[in-house]
């Protein structure tokens, strides 16, 4: 599977050692940055261009997924969740990431590398890669409807109208 990364200063230990025990089991290791320490670097370009890969390769039919990090994983979460196709979730432990991928279907996740351990972060990671979308029809009714928004702005109708 290809696994695309991104991070900021906070998760760039996490994700060089990431993409070495990753690419080990491997998958196709494919990182989108930062490339080099900056305390003051910005997460939104390397996070969204690691979201429009994942759309990118999904689209184009080859298995994808991918992993964003930062100090909380919520502004990395926020910014590839703008990507249309997107589904990020922010994960904390093994039952989020599990939920991730077998209720909503996410197809990046979003990890806080101040908040976890390494070894945490990494079976997250293992959990969601290795769980796949339920295929449960209220799952993919309610996906359906975030796509349709996201697309075109149509929601149901409002019960209390």
């Amino acid at each position: 599977m290809r696994i695309h990364i991104a991070t900021d200063h906070a998760g760039l230990e996490f994700s060089t050692q990431l993409q070495e025990r990753l690419a080990a089991a491997g998958h196709d290791v494919v990182d989108h940055g930062p490339v080099s320490y900056d305390p003051v670097d910005d997460y939104p370009s390397f996070c969204i261009r690691a979201a429009q890969a994942v759309v990118a390769d999904q689209r184009a039919g080859a298995e994808a997924l991918g992993v964003v990090f930062g100090g909380s994983g919520n502004g990395e979460q926020i910014a590839a969740n703008k990507v249309e196709g997107i589904r990020a979730a922010l994960v904390w432990n093994l039952s989020t990431a599990e939920l991730a991928r077998e209720h909503n279907d996410a197809n990046v996740i979003s990890i806080g590398a101040r908040q976890h351990t390494f070894e945490e972060a990494l079976a997250f990671i293992e959990r969601f890669i290795g769980t796949p979308f339920s295929g449960d029809e209220r799952h993919a009714r309610r996906i359906g409807k975030v796509a349709a928004y996201e697309t075109d702005g149509s929601l149901d109708p409002d019960p209390r109208a």
